[in-house]
């Protein structure tokens, strides 16, 4: 999956595929994780959100199946 950079002091890039559902984020520390069933309008509120790390960590960590992918 592609991913972007994104601006935050934990998250490096950021990736989303609309059709499976799955938000795919690379962390500062090189760990990647793939989030499932995320519809596409929490993937843009994440993508808007002044803080990454806290809307991953209040929004998506505790809402979405997710698998450390690398």
């Amino acid at each position: 999956m592609n991913r972007d950079p994104v601006a935050s002091t934990n998250v490096a890039s950021v990736g989303y595929d609309a059709a499976s559902q799955t938000l795919e984020v690379e962390f500062t520390n090189s760990s990647i994780y793939q989030y499932y069933n995320v519809d596409e309008a929490m993937y843009e509120q994440f993508m808007q959100a002044p803080s990454k790390g806290q809307f991953l960590n209040v929004y998506i960590k505790p809402s979405y199946p997710y698998s450390k992918v690398g």
